[in-house]
């Protein structure tokens, strides 16, 4: 049985890492590795989403116990190719049901680095267009051992706005630390045999409520 998550519509619009309207969200606690395998506690995050008439809202809490992989000299004006490769927090989302295989991808890194894709899968092959241009937004914040990162994207990105109780679907995912010790945690787990985020099939439901 496929996850589940709602995702509730505030009237206002989010602005800041401290908005009081992101406590309004139901926090959706991602404790486990892709395969489904516990992950130690300093590496698990929570995500927060929201929707407005204007936009989709995703915050990542994220435990940081380990020195962040991020970039010494982020550009911050432009998305970063192969993002993925340090230290982020994506979400995947796919608005239609009936074709699961497209999808959008969103990155954000703890440096405010972004990258968006669109991807379409056929069989085993996987097409990304890199030179879509979603119009997100990024806010981030380093702490001591948290790390805040937000995503807003307006609905024109998707073709256009849900309507209260419709359910789209997607994946809430972190990659975090380097090497053999690298990890990759996952809302809904893809038990694929190595890392592997892409598995639309593995999706779980957003839910829009009103």
């Amino acid at each position: 049985m496929a996850k589940s998550l709602e995702i509730k519509h505030i009237a206002e619009e989010l602005k800041e890492l401290d908005d009081p309207a992101w406590s309004s969200a139901k926090p959706v606690k991602v404790k486990s590795y892709w395969s489904g395998q516990r992950a130690p506690v300093k590496r698990r995050f929570v995500a927060c989403l929201l929707w407005s008439d204007n936009a989709l809202y995703i915050k990542f809490d994220a435990n940081q116990g380990e020195p962040p992989v991020i970039h010494n000299f982020p550009k911050l004006d432009q998305k970063t190719p192969g993002l993925w490769k340090r230290d982020v927090c994506e979400v995947f989302i796919g608005p239609d049901r009936s074709n699961p295989n497209q999808y959008m991808e969103f990155e954000v890194a703890p440096s405010g680095e972004w990258l968006d894709l669109k991807v379409s899968k056929h069989g085993d092959e996987r097409i990304i267009d890199d030179s879509w241009e979603s119009g997100m937004r990024t806010m981030t914040r380093i702490g001591h051992d948290l790390i805040e990162m937000a995503i807003r994207v307006e609905w024109s990105a998707f073709g256009g706005a849900p309507k209260p109780g419709d359910t789209w679907l997607g994946n809430l995912l972190r990659c975090v630390g380097a090497g053999k010790n690298r990890g990759y945690l996952a809302w809904s787990a893809t038990r694929t045999e190595t890392p592997d985020f892409h598995v639309p099939e593995r999706f779980g439901e957003f839910v829009f409520l009103d």
